[in-house]
């Protein structure tokens, strides 16, 4: 396979509620979609889950474009691709830039999975016909509307909320949660809102009965999380400690986690997300996938990876109805009774919607 011809898109969709964690809130999510055309027309879809400043890491849609543009696309283009692990390969060179790389990575998977005439989740060698999956829940202006939109998800069946927290918004808010719903499978996010500094407020979330506390402590730590793992009896679950097969190897070897959330785009791409979720299932570490305010096409990809057997906790892919008026695939991602159908059709599964995809474009180039 060749890559022939590649598009690379600037999209902005407008998200149906604000979405707030501990280090900003979201209304619009701009973001990266590109096709990648083979030499027999056929398009594959990746889409980039850099957000528009640095918040969750040094990676953005417009050092993303550029690296795309400058150096991925050009390396890429008309290379001969005998399998779609050959692309991690092409890229060994450029360091990082993992969510700039799992784009056109995400597109050949697609490409590859269509030519097999199978579906990306069987081309990774996923067997589930149905996934579980939760819900994340943004930092709320009261406990009570935090209460509320719960008991919401809980009446549509979702099966495990996430809510964020960040100090000042944790203990007090997780007794109310758990007092309102004491059986709910519930987690907390704090996306690296916490220091050692704070080890008796995270101790004091052991109460709540969670299934994790999710990345704690400093977005690039592996060592302080070990040391609060020994002191907390929650799992402590690593997210963006985690770029690569080696941070998950040495998280393991050092007990800085008993749970990893693999993010595709995080990690560099699917192929390097399957070496993570292997090495963790050898270690017996179960894995979920995370969400990043995908539009469809990188909730599709989501959906395939979590067909994998260590996938054993609830992901963040909810619904696309959760987070926009319309989506840019046809038919949207519907969820029902907490859990998402898995499409058989070859590639991602869903059909990308070029009239959609056309009214959300802000700008778009092509690359042959």
């Amino acid at each position: 396979m060749r890559i022939k011809e590649v598009t690379l898109r600037h999209l902005q969709m407008k998200l149906k509620f604000p979405f707030t964690t501990s280090f900003g809130t979201f209304q619009d999510r701009d973001f990266i979609l590109l096709e990648g055309k083979d030499e027999n027309g056929n398009s594959g879809w990746g889409e980039s889950v850099a957000f528009h400043s640095p918040w969750y890491s040094e990676e953005t849609m417009k050092t993303n474009w550029h690296m795309l543009e400058d150096y991925l696309i050009p390396a890429l283009l008309n290379q001969e691709i005998t399998h779609q692990d050959e692309v991690s390969e092409v890229f060994s060179n450029i360091r990082k830039n993992n969510m700039a790389k799992s784009t056109i990575e995400g597109a050949v998977w697609d490409l590859y999975s269509q030519e097999k005439g199978v579906s990306l989740a069987s081309a990774l060698g996923g067997k589930k016909s149905k996934i579980e999956v939760g819900i994340s829940i943004g930092i709320q202006d009261t406990a009570s509307d935090l209460l509320r939109i719960i008991e919401k998800h809980v009446q549509e069946g979702y099966k495990r909320m996430k809510v964020k927290i960040k100090p000042g918004w944790d203990v007090d808010v997780m007794r109310e949660v758990r007092k309102e719903f004491p059986d709910v499978p519930l987690m907390a996010d704090a996306n690296s809102a916490y220091t050692l500094e704070d080890i008796d407020t995270l101790k004091a979330l052991d109460e709540f009965d969670l299934m994790m506390i999710e990345q704690p402590l400093a977005s690039d730590d592996i060592i302080d999380h070990a040391k609060l793992q020994e002191a907390i009896s929650t799992p402590v679950c690593l997210d963006e400690s985690i770029h690569s097969y080696e941070d998950a190897r040495k998280a393991i070897e050092l007990g800085s986690c008993g749970i990893i959330n693999i993010k595709i785009g995080r990690v560099g791409g699917l192929s390097e997300s399957k070496r993570i979720h292997d090495l963790c299932e050898s270690h017996h570490i179960p894995v979920w996938c995370g969400g990043m305010l995908e539009s469809g096409i990188g909730r599709a990809h989501n959906v395939a990876l979590t067909t994998l057997s260590n996938f054993i906790m609830p992901g963040d892919t909810a619904a696309s109805s959760r987070y926009w008026e319309k989506d840019i695939i046809t038919p949207e991602v519907t969820v029902e009774d907490g859990y998402i159908t898995v499409p058989d059709k070859p590639g991602i599964g869903y059909e990308p919607d070029l009239e959609a995809i056309e009214s959300f474009t802000i700008e778009k180039k092509t690359y042959k």
